[in-house]
């Protein structure tokens, strides 16, 4: 591509993080045109540096992947989820899934971040119908009647059917499309980091509500767990800013010693955490998705997998249309991607909105309400596995990408 000749495409995606890069993957598998804008390098890209978030993949959503053509390097450096118990405090009432009682398979995996990146860069590069133009912004994007025409900070200028906001939750793109975003500050912080211990999981995924919050310990490969721990801002800044040995004491009081000694193992993080969400999901020539679309609280570990999902559906209707000949930046296309993923999204932003107002707290009515739901919810079999096949992203109308067929 010259600065003066532009860079045609059917697709445009504004942001190469991972939800973004997996769109560009998919579509590039099924051969068509994408280019992708992203402000970092690509070696920035693959190794995000101190990056220790642990994923949570939902079993329809490694299909995504696997599709995409990026599992296969990561899947080594997946743990297993097996099992979940999900506990309430100190009550010795509990909520435990076993993926036995559906299936052979995982419920779904744990995976580094980094390792989702590094995957899906490698993707990109065997994809021949995707450019990837790194680092790059945009400067200048307009949506005019038939197409999307846009010009780099360098001159460079590229023409699409379609541009897609993947460029997060201070989206750049969907605020040009004066599209408003409701939002919800919690007052907490997710401090995040990576456990290695001494003892084995066994693929057992722990969510602890605790009045300040939620802890979670997710299963990685080997004797290693990601740590995903809510407390209030200022408590949190003040936790990560200990030294090393009195962070890893106060981690170890936490977990208990079911797991033998632990050690942290890379950089510890902490950032704040809040509901948002678009008003709408689509506009003239333009689709969000990810955390553009929606951002969650991590109570539930859905967060990426929302963003798949959305990857799964938007290409899904791309593909169908370029297929019918159609514009796949068409009113009738995108009206088609935001009723497909509006219901769900707003179902699982309720959902883990209401568990975090619901569990953060120390009430005594809610208290016993809640404890008395979780074990209720444990012996009523039928509406156990209901909810594990929703977090495996089994229930509802999926695409064909997450039933793991070719788009």
């Amino acid at each position: 591509m010259s600065r003066s000749s532009p860079l045609r495409v059917d697709v445009l995606i504004n942001g190469g993080g991972p939800v973004g890069a997996l769109l560009a993957c998919a579509l590039g598998k099924a051969g068509i045109r994408t280019a992708v804008v992203e402000a970092a390098t690509p070696e920035a890209l693959a190794r995000p540096g101190s990056d220790s978030r642990a994923i949570a993949i939902a079993y329809t959503a490694r299909k995504v992947i696997a599709a995409a053509g990026a599992w296969d390097g990561m899947k080594d450096e997946a743990g297993e989820i097996l099992e979940i118990r999900v506990t309430d405090d100190s009550s010795p009432l509990y909520l435990h899934y076993d993926h036995r009682d559906i299936g052979d398979d995982p419920l779904g995996w744990i995976v580094p971040n980094p390792a989702i990146r590094r995957e899906l860069l490698g993707a990109l590069a065997r994809a021949p119908s995707v450019s990837l133009l790194a680092p790059a912004r945009l400067k200048r994007l307009e949506r005019l009647a038939h197409r999307v025409e846009a010009e780099l900070e360098d001159g460079r200028q590229i023409h699409a059917a379609l541009a897609v906001a993947a460029d997060g939750r201070g989206s750049m793109l969907r605020n040009q499309a004066g599209i408003t975003v409701t939002r919800r500050d919690y007052h907490e912080s997710g401090i995040v980091c990576i456990m290695a211990h001494d003892k084995p999981h066994h693929g057992i995924a722990h969510e602890r509500f605790l009045p300040a919050g939620p802890f979670a310990i997710l299963p990685l490969a080997g004797n290693r767990s990601g740590i995903v721990w809510t407390e209030g801002n200022d408590v949190a800044a003040a936790i990560c800013g200990q030294d090393d040995e009195s962070f890893r004491a106060e981690l170890a009081a936490k977990v208990g010693g079911f797991l033998g000694d632990i050690r942290v193992e890379g950089a510890r993080f902490h950032h704040p955490l809040t509901l948002q969400f678009a008003d709408r999901m689509i506009d003239h020539r333009l689709a969000l998705i990810g955390d553009a679309a929606h951002g969650m609280h991590p109570i539930a570990g859905q967060g990426m997998n929302m963003g798949i999902r959305d990857v799964a559906a938007l290409a899904e209707v791309i593909a169908d249309a370029l297929r019918l000949g159609l514009d796949p930046g068409g009113p009738d296309v995108l009206e088609r991607y935001q009723r497909w993923r509006r219901f769900d999204t707003m179902l699982m932003l309720g959902l883990t909105d209401g568990l975090d107002r619901l569990f953060s707290n120390d009430i005594e009515p809610l208290k016993h309400l809640r404890r008395l739901g979780l074990a209720g919810v444990h012996q009523l079999g039928h509406t156990k596995r209901f909810f594990m096949r929703h977090a495996m992203g089994l229930v509802g109308d999926l695409p064909r990408l997450m039933k793991g067929e070719a788009l």
